[in-house]
């Protein structure tokens, strides 16, 4: 009778016990910092081409948005299988900032606020896909629908939380302090994913130096 099979996913290795907590942190804190971001931009997008001057050429850089973030989820699906989950979540959190600080740092100027259009769909289309993979990647298929429940509970809290706090932001300091704020808070995001890829390299090598223990005993 044949033996059980691995199902788990084959890009890297699942979490080991000791790390759970910690990584199950880090992710929830990164998926809930780029979650803020987005929805606080995505919803004030018309309140962000006012304040910054671009007057109907916002509407221009409020239509890449969507193209943008298929074609990201397009390039994904072509070429995703030669990144791993864990890197792909830090780009997606760096396109998402960096679209952001080009917009503040060269507003009102038209084709700062058209690359941030595409920077920021194409990290929103990645961000939307790794918060479904990144979990299975981590942890297994073990317990995944609660771990996803708690990464789309989080999510969602926080998009409801990102409105009302930028509308503040807005009104007590301005558009560009308001701004980089957010942009801080994203890099507080990218923080956390890349602390997530440094344990997961710590592990490998960790795992790897006991391979070769084993070998030369």
């Amino acid at each position: 009778m044949a033996g059980p099979v691995d199902t788990r996913p084959s890009d890297g290795p699942v979490t080991p016990p000791a790390h759970g907590t910690a990584l199950f942190t880090l992710m929830l804190l990164g998926f809930v910092l780029e979650g803020l971001v987005l929805s606080a931009v995505l919803i004030h997008m018309v309140t962000l081409t006012v304040e910054l001057v671009l007057g109907s050429s916002g509407l221009l850089v409020a239509s890449l948005f969507g193209p943008a973030q298929v074609a990201s989820r397009l390039v994904n699906m072509l070429f995703g299988k030669q990144i791993t989950q864990t890197s792909l979540a830090i780009v997606a959190a760096c396109l998402l900032v960096l679209g952001l600080a080009v917009l503040t740092a060269t507003a009102p100027w038209l084709p700062g606020a058209i690359t941030f259009a595409i920077l920021f769909g194409k990290g929103s289309g990645l961000i939307s896909i790794v918060s479904g993979t990144l979990p299975l990647v981590l942890f297994g298929k073990h317990n995944y629908g609660a771990r996803l429940g708690w990464v789309t509970a989080s999510k969602q809290l926080s998009s409801a939380a990102a409105p009302f706090s930028l509308a503040l932001a807005f009104a007590w300091l301005g558009g560009l302090p308001s701004l980089w704020i957010t942009v801080a808070t994203g890099a507080a995001g990218i923080l956390a994913f890349a602390a997530i890829a440094v344990f997961n390299r710590r592990d490998r090598l960790r795992a790897s130096g006991v391979g070769k223990g084993l070998i030369e005993v």
